[in-house]
């Protein structure tokens, strides 16, 4: 899949996950790299870890605390 698809699926799931667990996403696309680091910083979730082996790129993204109703 090319971007964005890949950051599109990730943050359904996110959706899905309680406050402060983890997913993990496997991209082929270079271009994955700078898009999961714009999703994360606009939205709020942790990019915890990156890598690339052999041209697959691993992202590990913690899902963003709740709001507090303050």
């Amino acid at each position: 899949m090319t971007c964005p698809l890949p950051v599109l699926r990730a943050n359904r799931v996110l959706r899905g996950l309680a406050p402060g667990e983890k997913l993990r996403v496997l991209a082929t696309d270079p271009a994955a790299l700078s898009d999961f680091r714009d999703f994360c910083k606009t939205s709020g979730h942790v990019l915890v870890a990156t890598s690339e082996t052999k041209g697959v790129f691993s992202f590990t993204i913690r899902r963003k605390p709740e709001e507090s109703a303050s």
